[in-house]
């Protein structure tokens, strides 16, 4: 077995025993006596070269995720600010124009109907 193969058994075994529940607890009583006295199987220990390597892969793993994060929203930000630019703009110059058509338009609007009562 080669190192890397090895690095790899074992961070793999290190992963399952994190993920692996222990055996449920419970005891219920019309089962026989050796069911109850059933051993609970011991966790491997880490080792200390193990443990190291979890905490690498995780470390690495995140620092990948991150970096490809970084790099999409790196991208993305100009787009972004090219759209709020944008959509401010767009804000200015609508209410531009309802002011020009509140002032200009003021007396133009025809007087609204007057109901005659006969």
């Amino acid at each position: 077995m080669d190192y890397y193969s090895k690095v790899f058994y074992e961070l793999s075994a290190i992963v399952l025993n994190v993920i692996r529940s222990p055996p449920p607890s419970l005891v219920f009583s019309d089962e026989d006596s050796q069911i109850q006295r059933r051993q609970i199987p011991s966790f491997q220990q880490i080792t200390p070269a193990g443990f190291a390597s979890l905490l690498l892969g995780i470390s690495l793993s995140l620092m990948l995720c991150g970096s490809v994060t970084f790099f999409l929203g790196f991208m993305l930000m100009p787009w972004v600010l090219g759209l709020v630019i944008f959509l401010y703009f767009v804000g200015i110059v609508s209410g531009i124009t309802m002011i020009g058509k509140a002032l200009l338009c003021y007396n133009c609007s025809p007087p609204s109907p007057k109901k005659h009562n006969p």
